[in-house]
């Protein structure tokens, strides 16, 4: 969850490691911290806050001169977010310094066997623990950083992507992961070498990365290269170096206020990306190279089971009535931070969908593992070329949103929908469960959904004049139906995620189960009443709201006129086919979180408590 960040190499290590903090703040930003080594000392700076304040800090307390040099922006687990606990972590020695993403599940009995041992320890962190326990072995066992490296991990247990230093060795650092990404980028002539949880800080330098795969370590020399060696066994593993194909034009904010309106605005083109090469409108055909070679999978499945958290999950939620309307094959839709913890029945006749932005997510990562332990066919969708989740899946599908850095995901979810679409399209066809001439018709529609977006992203004035309205109180309701509920859950989600508001979303119809016992004249609701599904079932919710005298914000059809007449508001949105509407839907409801979030001014692509990639459970 942390970033983590790293340079050695000819050029000032300072200004590399500072800005890819920045460019890593999504991952956590609780505090922040840097080590540089000079040639004669290791200077350390860190802070409770942001690097922003880092930047300040540091410009006070050490000289900014050093051509190694490791940073972290950090997501709090052990400890409290504070100067102390925030990294680096020095040993007791002050010799060996760590940056640390992830978590030692076993930190506790290592602390004390290294407290019976003399160690002291200044903060509440399992990190300080891994880095005296390196230090513990590199004095007994008398050997070099990589060796006490690769021994101190075999004791641990957990996940982490490390870097580490010895300031007696400052030609070298050591790095290594198990359940959390790490890059390598390689400078011209191997000559400098850059370090980070993903390819961003190093963009503008290199575009040559080595991604280390689980359980697998670095020593990374300078003049000297990269060797990478398993874990477990020290063996040598060859390295394979990739070009990445990112931009730095796609993580910039490109005159943007924010990421996340910037990601909003993005989504016609993500979604076109997304379909680009698949959707073969014209010739009536889908082509999706995971779905053709593993067709058989699919095909003779008892049931699909999708796995994911957070907005993947509302995602998953969204394609299970895509998936059992077109395809008629049952679906379930799990948590994954659930679901391997409730001994879940799993045979070799499931086929596991796993979603996930970021291809790190623990949970998910866990529940897939599991999955395959019990002979199913596993499939991810993620939106990160080589991640965790993607290396670990049978067969997959990538989203082709881009980089998304705002921490509350938008086109990650439009373009997860996308991609199950065309999943759900296409084994329809291959059972036929839907005609040719129906077929046809949700292709072309679907290939309408990119403009049908832009000109829903015309209604942002509007929506900001509501968002106006209500950036005030203190709760919100969310509802739909059908395709739309898991929206109105999505919707819920983000006002929360960045408002700080409470919101609920419910399926319209179980208002009046229970939550309709909240509803007054401070109590906006936001409905979801399109004009085809349920239409009729959502108007006379609407009118049990309104006799309550809630305020109602409509989200409808083009051209509606019944809603219109009894909501607060409107905010229009194109027509299509009922089962393409929450890629629509959802685009009012991403800005109006968003305007609310503003004029609170509250912190949009950071918000508190939050980080972008959750790769701890």
């Amino acid at each position: 969850m942390c970033g983590i960040v790293g340079y050695i190499g000819p050029r000032d290590a300072y200004p590399i490691v500072i800005e890819g903090l920045k460019r890593l703040e999504y991952r956590g930003y609780d505090s922040a911290g840097i080590a540089l080594f000079d040639g004669t000392d290791l200077k350390v700076s860190k802070t409770k806050g942001k690097v922003a304040d880092l930047e300040e800090r540091s410009g006070k307390e050490i000289t900014k001169n050093g051509n190694v040099g490791i940073g972290h922006t950090r997501w709090a687990t052990h400890g409290v977010p504070n100067d102390v606990n925030s990294h680096p972590h020095l040993s007791n020695s002050g010799e060996l310094v760590i940056i640390h993403n992830g978590i030692i599940e076993n930190y506790d009995s290592l602390k004390q066997e290294l407290m019976s041992r003399g160690y002291t320890f200044k903060s509440d962190t399992d990190t300080e623990v891994l880095i005296n326990l390196i230090e513990d072995v590199k004095k007994q066992e008398n050997v070099k950083l990589g060796k006490a490296v690769q021994i101190a991990l075999n004791q641990v247990i957990g996940a982490y992507a490390i870097a580490v230093f010895d300031k007696t060795k400052p030609e070298e650092v050591v790095v290594a992961r198990l359940g959390s990404p790490l890059a390598i980028g390689i400078g011209e002539n191997e000559d400098e070498f850059f370090i980070a949880s993903d390819a961003s800080p190093f963009l503008e330098y290199t575009k040559d990365a080595v991604y280390l795969e689980d359980e697998e370590m670095a020593v990374i020399r300078f003049h000297k290269g990269i060797k990478v060696r398993k874990i477990k066994d020290d063996s040598l593993v060859d390295t394979y170096v990739q070009k990445l194909q990112i931009n730095l034009e796609q993580i910039e904010k490109g005159g943007y206020d924010h990421f996340m309106l910037k990601e909003i605005h993005e989504q016609p083109k993500a979604i076109t990306d997304t379909y680009r090469g698949r959707l073969l409108a014209n010739e009536g055909i889908i082509k999706m190279v995971g779905i053709e070679d593993n067709m058989k999978k699919f095909l003779n499945a008892n049931r699909i089971i999708i796995v994911a958290c957070g907005t993947s999950w509302h995602g998953g939620l969204v394609a299970e009535y895509i998936f059992e309307n077109l395809a008629r094959v049952p679906v379930e839709v799990e948590y994954a931070s659930e679901f391997r913890y409730r001994n879940p029945v799993i045979t070799e006749d499931d086929v596991v969908i796993a979603i996930s932005q970021s291809g790190e997510t623990a949970d998910t990562l866990a529940a897939i593992k599991l999955a395959k332990s019990k002979g199913a066919f596993v499939f991810g969708v993620c939106n990160v070329v080589g991640s965790s989740i993607a290396r670990e899946s049978d067969a997959g599908a990538y989203t082709h949103a881009g980089p998304e850095i705002g921490v509350a995901s938008t086109k990650a979810f439009t373009t997860q929908i996308t991609v199950l679409t065309l999943i759900a399209l296409r084994l329809a066809r291959a059972k036929g469960t839907i005609s040719s001439s129906d077929f046809r018709q949700h292709l072309l529609e679907l290939e309408m959904i990119p403009g049908k977006v832009e000109k829903a992203l015309k209604s942002d004035a509007n929506i900001k004049t509501i968002a106006n309205v209500y950036k005030d109180v203190s709760n919100f309701l969310y509802l739909g139906r059908g395709y739309n509920f898991p929206v109105a859950l999505e919707g819920a989600l983000k006002l929360k995620e960045i408002s700080y508001i409470h919101a609920e979303g419910y399926p319209a119809a179980e208002m009046k189960h229970g939550p309709i016992a909240l509803i007054d004249e401070n109590m906006p609701i936001v409905v979801i009443a399109t004009k085809k599904g349920h239409y009729e079932k959502v108007v006379s919710n609407i009118q049990e709201i309104k006799s309550r005298k809630g305020k109602i914000i409509g989200i409808v059809t083009e051209g509606d006129v019944q809603v219109r007449d009894l909501a607060d508001h409107v905010i229009e949105v194109p027509e299509t086919l009922e089962l393409l509407s929450p890629l629509l839907t959802t685009i009012p409801l991403q800005l109006l979180s968003y305007h609310i979030a503003v004029m609170l001014d509250k912190n949009v692509d950071q918000p508190r408590n939050l980080a972008k990639s959750v790769t701890v459970e």
